[in-house]
């Protein structure tokens, strides 16, 4: 194989989720608790990408800690009633790496909880570990916790792992500790957010055959 351990981000990475269920979610409360307020789907994405939900969250939308709280349960409720699908070939991708002895983690801003519902609700290999939003703050992705915590469990170097992901904090957090960076970009067309992971990536690939091709 040529990584021990595969690391993917899940929200538009392994599964289908921003455009079917988290930006619904975010504009369905923002109609709730900012009346008149919206955000594009394209701003949801871009916004994510650079700076990040949280931060998006404060500047764009002047939410406090405890607005961001209700906005979390908002969330959280909302996601327990929808199950995202995974892209085709994930599935293959994952089921090779782990018969090949390979590794599968997670890397994500989503509950821990609900990734391993999504991964049993597409029929896809349970992870390893998950690192989610269940994390400390301070842990979270961008921070390189998550990577390091793999490399001390398994006592891999960061040359054995790759970072999978379609978000300037997967790329930040796997440029903090050494370990090589796969952007996809199958769940947008922004042209900035391309521009970026093109430009800054060690990899890139437009669709999951590409990622498929390069690992097989």
């Amino acid at each position: 194989m040529r990584y021990k351990c595969l690391v993917f981000d899940h929200d538009d990475t392994v599964v289908n989720s921003t455009a079917t269920i988290h930006h619904p979610s975010f504009q369905q409360y923002l109609d709730r608790y900012r009346p008149g307020m919206s955000c594009s789907l394209e701003k949801y994405f871009l916004r994510n990408f650079d700076p990040g939900f949280i931060p998006m969250c404060r500047e764009d939308y002047a939410m406090t800690d405890a607005d961001l709280d209700i906005e979390v349960r908002f969330w959280q409720d909302y996601v327990q009633g929808h199950t995202p699908a995974a892209y085709p070939g994930i599935r293959e991708i994952m089921l090779r790496q782990r018969a090949e002895g390979g590794l599968i983690c997670v890397a994500s801003h989503s509950l821990e909880e609900n990734i391993r519902r999504d991964y049993e609700a597409n029929d896809l290999p349970q992870p390893d570990l998950v690192f989610g939003w269940d994390l400390p703050v301070e842990q979270r992705k961008p921070n390189p916790f998550s990577l390091q915590e793999i490399m001390r469990i398994y006592g891999l170097k960061p040359g054995e792992l790759l970072m999978i992901d379609d978000l300037k904090p997967g790329f930040d957090m796997a440029a903090s500790c050494g370990v090589d960076f796969a952007a996809v970009g199958w769940a947008n067309d922004i042209d900035e957010i391309e521009r970026f992971m093109r430009q800054n990536s060690r990899y890139y690939f437009k669709t999951v055959e590409e990622l498929n091709t390069f690992l097989g």
